[in-house]
């Protein structure tokens, strides 16, 4: 019986690591599968926003910053191929230039006026837009006074409509405002001044966040609303677009598979009804990160590259370089087996281990890379992340390594329960082995990081991404070893700021849900793997009386030999530690 509960348990233990890298590889394989999606009709899409900072380092928040004529004739070479009219958002910094290369590519412009809550930059802005609508009547089509200045709060309502009249009557060219769309039910005297009424609507970025599958009926019935609002008024959609990368929010989902039906069902049923529409936007702005975390740079129909994302005929695929994430599990196995063979050499079971968690190991911060690209902002968050990563790889492949180890002895083995942050000090005197101190160190050091993590997550989450990818493989190697871990009365015992961020862990998961939803699965992955962590540490102590002591001095061994001084746990029930 006990030769077969070993055997038991070793193949316990390969059918998890086996389901954790199967786990991984799907992530992998399943961004390779083929997703049939409605065609767009026609192949041209009628306006988009473009902004020409799309290069690292470039923002519109640069004082000094300049377009080059040459970039701005680079960018609209490439969008005239798909888009007939571009929106811009300010004259300033070489925009004013936008009108006249547009008119060499055969497109039109919404021409943007930017206004803020400074009157001296108002005033340049106004005298150079209206400069500019003048001279290019052929090519600009309409002129938009200001874009979100009321959800900012930066200029009442009468000093707004009083500049959209200013410049539609200097320029006799349709006016326009531009916001979101329930600032135009806030303020309705912003109605009355213009031509027509121009509202964004974002379902990712509604206080309800919108799924993908609900995305367009939520867009048909705010215009329909909104159009009910305005009788006497037509109605431009002037932004609406769905992100390709980012965090979740609640049903809505940012990828390139959900982008690219958003914008092909949009287009299929604005160029059915007749509705004028700007989808936004031209390309990804690294600069946006900076405001509104990962999510804000990935809103482009192209890269920063001037790469189209999606065709707009035919299926898309999620990740075109997918066979990279799991060749890299692979790559992994081989080297975790292949170096854990030169140093412990196991036999079947060790290998076996080594293979299967290298695998898990090697896909998953595949992964972790891959959000990396995308989230990285600057080169502190590089840095950051990078050792982050580091150290996620070490302690996953060192859990990897004791579970190997583990595996290839009789009934009796066990693999030593970390020590706990208390005891570190008097680790040497204690006789503890080091794989005691490696594991103690890593389980504080991930929980206290998780519970970092949890408390940004429920009081600033809004920008912020889960980090489930980092926390996946050294959380799955500290719970495996605890499963693998002979629970020992004598040994238990863990320190108070432990069990304190394990506590804060599952309280801040149930913050975390109710933020959330149950309906966001990143928000549930997170949650999950926060849990089991805190519940690893908890689960080494049944009273919160113990406490550890090291032995002060040396129990007589069987054999007559002096044993080393071991830790002992200790109940405050009036029993005595051995002396």
């Amino acid at each position: 019986m006990p030769r077969f509960t070993d055997v038991a348990r070793r193949a316990l233990l390969l059918v998890l690591l086996l389901m954790a890298a199967l786990a991984a590889n799907f992530y992998w394989w399943a961004m390779s599968w083929p997703v049939s999606l409605p065609d767009a009709p026609g192949g041209r899409i009628a306006c988009v926003s473009y902004a020409p900072y799309r290069k690292p380092g470039e923002t519109p928040f640069d004082a000094a910053a300049k377009v080059s004529r040459e970039r701005i004739e680079e960018d609209l070479a490439a969008l005239s191929r798909r888009f007939d009219c571009v929106r811009t958002y300010s004259v300033g910094a070489g925009l004013d230039a936008v009108p006249e290369i547009a008119r060499r590519h055969g497109m039109h412009v919404l021409l943007g006026i930017w206004l803020s809550r400074t009157e001296r930059d108002n005033e340049r802005e106004l005298a150079r837009g209206i400069d500019v609508a003048r001279e290019n009547r052929d090519v600009v089509s309409a002129v938009i006074v200001g874009n979100e200045v009321l959800l900012r709060g930066e200029l009442p309502q009468s000093t707004l409509a009083a500049l959209v009249r200013r410049v539609r009557d200097a320029t006799g060219l349709p006016v326009t405002y531009a916001d979101v769309w329930e600032f135009w039910l806030k303020y309705p005297e912003v109605g009355q001044a213009v031509s027509f009424v121009t509202i964004h609507i974002l379902p990712y970025w509604e206080d309800e966040p919108v799924g993908v599958v609900d995305a367009l009926a939520h867009v048909r019935a705010i215009r329909a609303r909104m159009q009910a609002a305005f009788p006497d008024r037509d109605i431009l959609i002037g932004e609406t677009g769905w992100p390709s990368a980012g965090r979740q929010r609640r049903e809505a989902i940012p990828s390139r598979v959900n982008q690219a039906r958003y914008i092909r069902e949009f287009l299929g049923w604005a160029n059915a009804q007749g509705v004028r529409y700007n989808v936004i936007e031209a390309f990804d702005q690294p600069w946006k990160r900076q405001l509104e975390g990962t999510v804000g740079g990935y809103w482009g129909l192209y890269d920063d590259a001037l790469r189209e994302k999606f065709p707009l005929e035919g299926p898309v695929v999620e990740e075109p370089g997918w066979a990279l994430g799991i060749e890299a599990g692979l790559v992994f196995a081989v080297v975790l087996a292949g170096l854990g063979f030169v140093v412990l050499r196991p036999a079947f079971w060790g290998f076996m281990v080594l293979a299967l968690a290298g695998d898990a190991i090697g896909a998953s911060l595949a992964a972790q890379l891959r959000h990396m690209a995308f989230a990285n902002r600057n080169l502190y968050e590089s840095l950051l992340t990078w050792s982050l990563s580091a150290l996620a790889l070490g302690a996953a492949s060192y859990a990897a390594c004791l579970l190997a180890r583990w595996s290839e002895h009789l009934s009796g083995a066990r693999i030593e329960l970390p020590l706990p942050g208390i005891a570190w000090s008097g680790w040497k005197a204690s006789g503890a082995p080091r794989s005691s101190l490696v594991l103690g160190v890593m389980r504080l050091g991930w929980l206290f990081a998780a519970a970092v993590m949890d408390l940004l997550l429920v009081f600033d989450a809004r920008y912020r991404d889960f980090p489930t990818l980092l926390f996946a493989a050294p959380g799955a190697g500290l719970m495996l070893c605890a499963l693998a871990s002979r629970h020992d009365p004598a040994a238990r015992g863990i320190a108070l700021e432990e069990r304190l961020c394990a506590l804060w862990l599952i309280a801040a998961s149930i913050g975390v849900l109710i933020i959330e939803r149950p309906s966001n699965g990143s928000a549930d992955l997170w949650v999950l793997l926060g849990v089991a962590l805190a519940l690893v540490v908890l689960r080494q102590t049944r009273s919160p009386q113990l406490r550890l002591v090291l032995s002060a001095g040396e129990d007589q061994g069987t054999d007559g030999h002096r044993e080393r001084p071991r830790l002992v746990a200790v109940q405050n029930e009036g029993r005595a530690a051995d002396r």
